[in-house]
């Protein structure tokens, strides 16, 4: 899938969502059911447990009074580099990741991302209808999909391999953004 046009935003919330949305799509990729044609119970839990938090997050975002910023805004905040999103052989993470890669595009793009921080009315009905839309992928289609045998179409894709390694205590440490 491309990536969004936006390398950057005047909001400082915003980068908070993206950045959060980012690390929750790369452990999609990475997910022990990426590989596989069914979605194990665990990834399902992670994958609740990621909605979850950008629906905290969001709410914590917009519950923030409006900031009066006349010397700093408007400041560019740099978007890290989006994770590259590869086909999976997973279906269903397939459909759930391409519904938060535009969510996040959306609000990189969106009204909201133009403003010092929080989120206008339309930007966060359009975020909860899209983590909404997810959980309900979840919960409608996933969670009452019976396993597939699909010895004749496996594999699709190639193993998206494994996550990061350990801990690299001579790598530089990151810069929050």
């Amino acid at each position: 899938m491309a990536h969004p046009t936006a390398t950057s935003v005047l909001n400082h919330d915003i980068v908070g969502i993206w950045n959060r949305i980012n690390r929750f799509i790369e452990e999609m990729i990475k997910a022990v059911s990426s590989s596989l044609s069914q979605t194990s119970v665990f990834d399902l839990n992670r994958l609740e447990s990621y909605l979850t938090a950008i629906d905290v997050y969001h709410n914590w975002v917009i519950s923030q009074p409006q900031l009066d910023l006349p010397e700093t805004h408007p400041h560019p905040w740099p978007l890290s580099e989006p994770p590259e999103v590869p086909h999976l052989e997973n279906e269903e993470l397939n459909d759930a990741l391409r519904i938060m890669l535009l969510t996040r595009d959306e609000l990189a793009n969106s009204q909201s991302a133009r403003m010092p921080s929080g989120l206008v009315n339309f930007d966060t009905i359009r975020l909860r209808q899209n983590v909404e839309k997810v959980r309900r992928f979840l919960a409608d289609y996933i969670r009452r999909m019976p396993a597939l045998d699909l010895p004749e179409s496996s594999p699709q894709a190639p193993v998206s391999g494994p996550g990061r390694g350990g801990i690299n205590l001579s790598a530089p440490r990151p810069t929050p953004g």
